[in-house]
């Protein structure tokens, strides 16, 4: 599934093991094919790394490769896009240990996350958000002049295919505060940027440098308990309703790999003055990145959303500028979230709760019927799709809702 995704045009990083091969290693992905770096170089192929560059294909974690310079990432990619020159049976000559089948393979969660910083990056989004809470359209008084954030949890965060089971806490119910399973269940569609070079706490990363410090993309989902979240919101933000657990996608996406398909921002608002730090020279400062959402019921499988990444108001750039420009370190393996991608039409909305202001979201209901859905339902699977173009995507990031803890 997702073979035209991983084309050697691609060439991503993610953490895996095989019956052949049962230590979990560093490994890349052509089409269907899974392949163990440690073993490639084992076999020759990357002659031309460093030896403490080769050293990190062993590694539990992709974080010790992301951190190496790019130039030793960069020569990584070149290595594995000839052996790949030839297509797959080329490739029969390794040693068996050396690959596996997409089928036969474990996936694990990539990186170990020390930090994780949550963003609101569309302005749609936002604008949507605050009609369906507060019944009016504004935007939070900084919005415009800097992406706003908040840190969130990394214990929660789990790897594509993890079971979500349904939060309790506390939410109004008409006028009382009651304790329970969460009625109003939501997903978010977002994509993170995961940090490779770090920055000494004191220190700011310019936003004209942030690609060195930026490895690659994943698609993540921040599952979000609406009701929960907003007794708790006011004046500190979403605890509870966001902890819970985060998704990510297996596959690191890396920005050469992205490079093809870069695009401009959207344009800023003519009378706010952005402060320097976040003045970007790069006219082609985002991406185009084709997302989309669907929920698997037992009825059907319904896609809710299509949009495109470079909708976004803010960019990873900005995310990585604003988030240091105080003197906060990064460190290898912290993730930074674009918060929900929302476009501006009824089809790009990358959440429930902008749906379920207008109604609900018109899915089907089995025997040609349908009907509107407002909230996930144990037993849905949401899916995250994220494609930049011909041969280079995502995968997904999925996760099955099921039966509240007891």
């Amino acid at each position: 599934m997702y073979a035209d995704h991983f084309s050697i045009d691609n060439i991503p990083f993610g953490i895996g093991s095989s019956k052949f091969h049962l230590t979990k290693t560093v490994v890349t992905r052509l089409e269907d094919t899974v392949f163990f770096l440690d073993e490639l170089a084992k076999a020759g192929v990357f002659k031309i790394l460093e030896e403490e560059a080769v050293k990190t294909f062993s590694e539990p974690t992709v974080n010790n490769f992301a951190a190496l310079p790019k130039s030793e990432q960069l020569a990584t990619r070149q290595a594995i896009q000839a052996l790949f020159a030839d297509g797959l049976e080329s490739l029969r000559s390794l040693p068996p240990q050396s690959y596996s089948s997409i089928a036969e393979t474990t996936l694990y969660l990539p990186l170990a996350i020390g930090d994780f910083t949550d963003f609101s990056c569309s302005r749609d989004h936002v604008l949507n958000a605050s009609e369906a809470v507060f019944k009016k359209r504004e935007l939070p008084p900084g919005f415009e002049y800097f992406p706003v954030g908040y840190t969130a949890r990394t214990s929660s965060i789990v790897i594509s295919g993890t079971k979500i089971k349904r939060p309790r806490g506390q939410y109004r119910d008409g006028e009382k505060v009651v304790f329970g399973p969460t009625r109003r269940l939501d997903y978010e569609l977002e994509i993170a940027c995961v940090i490779g070079k770090g920055n000494k706490l004191g220190d700011s990363i310019r936003v004209e440098d942030a690609d060195e410090h930026i490895f690659g993309l994943v698609l993540l989902n921040d599952w979000s308990a609406r009701d929960i979240q907003g007794l708790e919101m006011n004046p500190l933000g979403p605890l509870n309703g966001k902890s819970f657990s985060t998704s990510i996608s297996p596959w690191i996406i890396t920005l050469e790999a992205l490079a093809p398909f870069k695009a401009p921002a959207p344009k800023k608002n003519p009378d706010i003055e952005i402060a320097s730090y976040l003045q970007d020279s790069d006219s082609r400062s985002s991406y185009s990145i084709d997302l989309s959402a669907s929920i698997e019921s037992k009825i059907s499988t319904d896609t809710i959303c299509t949009t495109n990444f470079d909708t976004l108001y803010w960019t990873l750039r900005d995310l990585v500028a604003h988030q240091t420009v105080n003197g906060c370190n990064l460190n290898t393996g912290d993730l930074l979230a674009t918060g929900t991608v929302s476009g501006t039409t009824a089809e790009s909305h990358g959440c429930l709760m902008e749906m379920a202001a207008s109604g609900g979201v018109q899915v089907s209901g089995g025997k040609g019927e349908s009907l509107k859905k407002m909230w996930l339902e144990d037993g849905d699977i949401v899916r995250l799709v994220g494609k930049a173009g011909p041969g280079v995507g995502f995968g997904d990031c999925n996760g099955e809702v099921v039966t509240a803890q007891s």
